[in-house]
């Protein structure tokens, strides 16, 4: 730990000062499996399992799986997966609320008999009506002073299943003045039939997640319950529960500010209607902000532990910008991404003054950053590929790549000037560009030293193989979609041109058969990932971020 230390270790720091716990840090990463993890999860799982252990304690994983409706299998797999993939372990620690289903119904059984909680039959709207508002009181249920033993069995009947859903649900007994709307009486259990992707049919009651979540923490003797700062307001009821049952553990929540990123949306339920709707491929989709898409669009997990490293932990909600997440990723893949040259856009480029059927190899450097990565051999003929942007037939002032009688270098290779070009009689498309060489410039220098402000990648004709590339955007085209007007849909910023589809880019041959996951620094054009639909025949590449860094230069 550093010398400076964020607020949520100065108050660990003081605990244990104290004595409490036995100076023992214990933590969770309590999820609920009901759609994937995205990069704002990603902050608390740094921060739960990174404070753990910070002070040599343990952070368990567990599903707050407390509504069947919403969850499955999938999603609980799909964290796993991402938790791992981060680079933590949870250990012999994973556990479900369903775990403790049990012991959670005894000790609401528990709250009934101390007169704690009530059965009330209001339905859903009419407890949002009697619940009040922020500046007038709410109204007491008309049930809430049943009697014990009504209590006791209607609750009793609420388990067996001889309710439906909605009839009557079962809740604290707190203050319906309180001038905190979350303890005005809530809702700690309600009927829901539907099958439980663990417990099955076993019960037809379901805890509420405010509920549920202090009982838990207590049954696993977590010390410190850390959470984002929605969850304040709930911490008076969180520690009413604890308060009002016989348990022998209460943590200690302390909230901090979630992550906000422009331009995408954290919200699980607008990403699950993207995803629904077919806005996005799927949940991994690599212009979504899921931990699996940043997965498959080829961020590291190195990268993103950097990015919630960076941006701390703070007491308030704010927007962090892209483009340091972009920073991190790039400063991580430039010290160990592979360059190579792809060409996305190819127009064919005939260098006559090269012998017919010759073919060379030249030495290129793998990374600059690193001399251990070695060179590789790149074969050199007399027809390549340059992309169709570096070259202008009526070229603009200080355009300094190939034009009529305009001299470049070729990386690696030779000088090239442009002699003729060659079109189409009938529809004036270019076709390709003849080119002289200049032999004495072999491997990028000549006898007189003459400058040369140009220089191109390439591939070479005969040898390149074809290579699908898809290039993101943002997903949306405002920075902060979900800031929405009356009226206004966060799906109406959806950006149409987040995904273009190159499929006749030319790279060169050493990137066949590659596996998903490599990565490679394209030059000139950026940072790419070899995608899970690559084939041995023709690969296919996500681009993870250009290599223009806004974020290095604005804070310089």
């Amino acid at each position: 730990m550093g010398e400076t230390k964020d607020f949520i270790r100065t108050f660990i720091d003081e605990d244990i000062k104290a004595g409490k716990n036995g100076g023992h840090v214990e933590t969770r990463f309590p999820p609920e499996p009901n759609g994937y993890l995205h990069i704002g999860h990603s902050k608390a799982i740094c921060i739960n399992f990174g404070i753990a252990g910070d002070y040599n304690g343990l952070c368990h994983l567990r599903f707050d799986d407390t509504n069947p409706v919403k969850e499955d299998v999938e999603y609980v797999d799909s964290i796993m997966e991402d938790v791992k993939w981060l680079g933590f372990d949870w250990g012999k620690h994973l556990y479900y609320a369903s775990d403790y289903y049990e012991k959670i119904y005894k000790y609401a059984v528990e709250l009934i008999n101390k007169s704690k909680a009530y059965v009330c039959d209001l339905n859903v709207d009419e407890i949002r009506q009697y619940r009040g508002t922020l500046t007038e009181p709410g109204k007491n249920s008309p049930y809430r002073n049943r009697s014990l033993e009504e209590n006791l069995a209607m609750f009793e009947k609420m388990k067996k299943g001889e309710f439906p859903d909605g009839k009557c649900s079962l809740r604290a007994k707190i203050d319906m003045a309180h001038p905190n709307l979350n303890m005005r009486d809530p809702v700690i259990y309600r009927i829901k039939h539907a099958t439980h992707h663990r417990t099955g049919d076993k019960w037809c009651i379901y805890p509420t997640y405010d509920y549920a979540h202090p009982v838990s923490d207590a049954i696993e003797k977590i010390t410190h319950s850390l959470c984002s700062l929605e969850f304040e307001d709930h911490r008076p009821l969180y520690d009413w529960v604890l308060d009002n049952i016989t348990i022998d553990c209460h943590p200690r929540q302390i909230e901090f500010a979630r992550l906000n990123l422009t331009y995408t949306v954290m919200s699980k339920r607008k990403l699950l209607e993207l995803v629904q709707n077919k806005f996005v491929s799927g949940w991994d989709d690599p212009r979504l902000p899921t931990i699996s898409g940043l997965r498959r669009r080829g961020y590291t997990s190195g990268s993103i532990r950097d990015f919630c490293d960076r941006i701390g932990i703070a007491k308030s909600n704010s927007t962090v910008d892209l483009a340091l997440l972009e920073h991190c990723i790039r400063e991580d893949l430039n010290k160990t991404a592979p360059r190579v040259m792809v060409v996305l856009d190819p127009i064919k480029v005939v260098i006559t003054t090269y012998p017919d059927g010759q073919v060379e190899e030249f030495d290129a450097e793998n990374n600059p950053e690193d001399p251990s990565a070695g060179t590789r051999k790149i074969p050199f003929s007399k027809t390549i590929y340059i992309e169709r942007e570096d070259f202008r037939e009526d070229p603009p002032k200080k355009f300094f790549r190939l034009a009529p009688g305009q001299e470049v270098r070729l990386k690696h290779a030779y000088y090239i000037t442009l002699e003729k070009v060659i079109k189409d009689e009938k529809t004036g498309e270019i076709l390709e560009l003849h080119c002289k060489h200049d032999p004495q410039s072999r491997g990028g220098g000549t006898p007189d030293n003459r400058r040369v402000q140009g220089t191109l990648h390439w591939v070479s004709a005969g040898h390149a193989i074809d290579a699908e590339v898809r290039l993101y955007e943002n997903l949306f085209t405002k920075s902060d979609p979900d800031n929405t007007k009356e009226g206004e849909d966060f799906k109406s910023f959806i950006n149409p041109n987040s995904l273009k589809n190159l499929i006749n880019c030319k790279a060169e041959p050493g990137l066949m058969n590659l596996k998903p996951g490599l990565r490679f620094q394209f030059l000139r054009h950026g940072y790419f990932c070899v995608d899970l639909e690559t084939t041995p025949a023709k690969p296919v590449f996500n681009r993870i971020v250009t290599l223009r860094d806004t974020w290095a230069k604005l804070n310089k």
